[in-house]
């Protein structure tokens, strides 16, 4: 499917705005017409291609005339997503539903412009926002090969850090730009940057008011489905039972440990980032563990020697369960886990407050619950 730091407040405010906009049906006409004029253009046909669930499909191609000028009339069955490749030098993606659009480019200075559909400029704006934070995160990696070189552990972990924040970034940007598209189908060009797992709740505003817009778009039915399979793991639900073996071979249960914060912390003795985030954890848990604070180990691994070995060296003092059977745990499957390290914060009466803290993020949180 086609990531300024905002308060709390004001994300609150933006998922309020979102589910109050106005949900008219716009109107359809079934046709639109792709206007354009290219300059500077090189020899070459544009390419038109449509988005699907699937990837892209190729519709037909459109010639230019002496003066590089182009017209071409798309007929539609809905709202859409379009690709108009220009000479496989430049490409241009557009929303198109119920306005005719413009497109103006000069290959030398590399200039566009987009004029008519409205849909199609806050796509524009979507794009712009990605490709800086691309830029941003370009920078960060060769930053991370370099400390990476020199083995500098510190510098590895500030980098981290730096990632996640610039992610947290992008994704308020993001939110921002769809804030600002009052419903409009091209917000769904920014859905695909957020981490449902994190924004379940603007997401799930913005699609039911997009699905009430544009009940028949098949693009906004597969992000219904999905946000409905996730419904049970967002922020405020109750967090589904785990009852696994100890290393003892004890059933222990997450249950057992209501009345605390407790982090559910999904990891594994092969899994180097995990194993990075473990002092961390370590440091926090001996600071908070006295005040009502737990963590209870969800491991990955596939063998009970690697298990073991693993918590020893990283002195885990907290409860470990694990059914030794790598992404196939019945836990990773009932959490939808399919990466880690990955976490979710459950409060004292058993309700998911909060996911994938780590470094910095889950200081925070716990300086916020205890301190």
């Amino acid at each position: 499917m086609l990531k300024s730091t905002i308060t709390p407040l004001l994300l609150v405010a933006l998922v309020a705005t979102v589910c109050s906009c106005e949900s008219k049906k716009t109107e359809f006409t079934g046709t639109v017409t792709i206007e354009g004029k290219l300059s500077n253009s090189p020899e070459g046909l544009l390419t038109l291609s449509a988005y699907t669930n699937e990837g892209t499909s190729l519709l037909d191609t459109i010639q230019t005339n002496n003066n590089g000028k182009f017209s071409y009339e798309l007929v539609l069955d809905g709202p859409n997503f379009y690709e108009l490749n220009l000479m496989d030098e430049k490409a241009i993606r557009l929303a198109l539903y119920d306005e005719d659009v413009f497109i103006s480019y000069d290959f030398e200075a590399e200039t566009s412009e987009i004029q008519g559909s409205e849909d199609t400029k806050m796509l524009q704006k979507i794009d712009d926002i990605t490709e800086v934070y691309q830029n941003e995160i370009n920078s960060l990696n060769d930053e991370y090969y370099e400390v990476m070189a020199d083995r500098d552990q510190a510098a590895i972990r500030a980098i981290q850090e730096k990632a996640m924040q610039l992610e947290a970034n992008h994704s308020q940007r993001v939110k921002a730009a769809i804030h600002e598209m009052n419903g409009s189908f091209a917000a769904l060009a920014g859905l695909g940057m957020l981490n449902p797992r994190n924004d379940f709740s603007f997401l799930d505003s913005t699609v039911t008011v997009l699905h009430e817009k544009y009940p028949d778009m098949k693009m906004i039915a597969s992000w219904k489905q999905e946000l409905d399979e996730l419904r049970a793991l967002s922020i405020g639900q109750p967090a589904p039972e785990i009852s696994l073996p100890n290393p003892e071979g004890e059933t222990v249960s997450l249950s057992d440990y209501r009345g605390k914060y407790v982090l559910i912390d999904f990891w594994a003795g092969w899994c180097k980032p995990c194993r990075d985030e473990n002092p961390n954890v370590v440091r926090l848990y001996e600071k908070y563990k006295d005040k009502g604070f737990e963590v209870f180990g969800v491991s990955l691994d596939r063998t009970k020697e690697m298990w073991v070995k693993a918590i020893e060296e990283d002195n885990l003092t907290w409860p470990q369960v694990s059914d030794l059977k790598y992404f196939n745990s019945e836990a990773a499957e009932t959490y939808q886990i399919n990466a880690i390290p990955a976490t979710y914060m459950i409060d004292p009466d058993g309700n998911i407050v909060a996911k994938d803290l780590r470094g910095i993020s889950l200081e925070q949180k716990l300086s916020e619950l205890f301190d």
